[in-house]
């Protein structure tokens, strides 16, 4: 029995979650700890929960060796202290309207392979964003915040689709503009950002780094100053949020193009979460990968990436928030349809892309102590 693609995607404080695929019919026993699970092919997603926090547990698939991605062994997360608080989840680059993936786009060279359905199927971005958003109304968050790309071109006809369909969580929704929202519009998405939700003593800080034209981005002085401001007047922990991701400080290049938070802006920023000691984390996506960075000079708190949802692996995260720190949970959609679209577009960019976009285990799956 050929299995392919096995991987340990997810790990929380008492959970794993372990995909692969297989032929159609094909049975396949996967062992997590101490419990022995049996899944039918062509495809697999094995969640184990009940498992101990903080703690090593045995992973194996029958007939696959251990790999990088799929170790003989792996450690659940620890559990941040203190009483459940509250949940959130997040979900980014959603690219409403867009019918063609594996394109790198300017200033790159297209260097395929590109993937699109069927002209009588169900576009893509649908597909991809119905199973999460059904995923994500099952979790039953506090909160559900969209972190740019809502669509693929800026069209009304495409940020139309995002509002009705993430539309179903109603006041519980918070979403800012991505680079492909204001390609015609410089104004769309914008929604009054910066902005702040509140749940219970957490401050989500909504931030726009956005600049029109541009692939990469900023966050200019006016923002951070009330990022300061914000969190100078919090009495509980911050998080953070915006599309682009930070320039990092010990990069050997300083490129003012950068793909990210232009570098003068990203030090600005990384200056703030030094000085504010009640900010707890920087969420971003953008990039289609999961990633962290973290510096000494801003207390090694997290400057995360989270993959996308429109494709591989077809992304959306889950927070845990405790009197005594967070947890995220980066999963990958579960539903056929979406998981077999996933599976094909991972094989973008000369068949990287799976590599890049899942990233490290840590990176995906933390816990953060406040």
């Amino acid at each position: 029995m050929a299995i392919e693609n096995a991987e340990l995607f997810s790990v929380g404080p008492d959970e794993a979650v372990v995909t692969f695929v297989s032929a159609p019919g094909a049975e396949a026993v996967t062992l997590v700890g101490g419990q022995e699970v049996r899944t039918t092919g062509p495809r697999h997603v094995v969640r184990v929960t009940g498992l101990e926090a903080d703690a090593e547990h045995v992973l194996a698939v029958e007939g696959v060796e251990p790999t990088a991605v799929l170790p003989a062994t792996f450690r659940t997360l620890d559990r941040p202290p203190g009483a459940l608080l509250a949940t959130f989840a997040t979900a980014n680059d959603v690219h409403f309207g867009e019918v063609s993936c594996g394109h790198l786009g300017p200033p790159h060279e297209d260097i395929g392979p590109f993937f699109s359905v069927p002209a009588d199927a169900p576009p893509y971005p649908e597909t991809m964003n119905g199973a999460v958003i059904d995923e994500i109304r099952a979790l039953g968050p506090d909160a559900v915040v969209v972190k740019g790309d809502l669509t693929d071109k800026g069209s009304e006809d495409q940020f139309a689709a995002f509002l009705a369909a993430y539309g179903t969580f109603g006041d519980r929704l918070w979403f800012v503009r991505g680079n492909h929202d204001a390609m015609v519009d410089p104004a769309m998405a914008i929604e009054d950002a910066p902005y702040t939700v509140e749940i219970g003593p957490l401050t989500l800080a909504i931030v726009d780094t956005v600049e029109p034209g541009r692939a990469g981005g900023q966050l200019p002085a006016d923002q951070v100053q009330w990022l300061d401001d914000v969190s100078a007047e919090a009495t509980g922990p911050v998080l953070v949020f915006g599309h682009h991701h930070v320039w990092p400080l010990d990069a050997p290049t300083r490129p003012d193009d950068f793909f990210g938070i232009r570098p003068a802006d990203s030090e600005a920023l990384v200056a703030v979460v030094a000085r504010r000691e009640n900010i707890a984390g920087y969420f971003a996506g953008h990039t289609h990968g999961n990633n962290v960075w973290r510096s000494p000079a801003a207390r090694a708190v997290p400057f995360v990436e989270v993959g996308c949802t429109k494709d591989y692996p077809g992304a959306w995260a889950e927070y845990r928030v405790h009197e005594g720190g967070y947890t995220q949970i980066v999963r990958r959609v579960a539903a056929p349809a979406a998981f077999d679209w996933a599976e094909e577009t991972r094989h973008q960019y000369l068949g990287f892309y799976g590599d890049l976009a899942r990233g490290m285990l840590a990176h995906r799956c933390f816990t953060q102590r406040f």
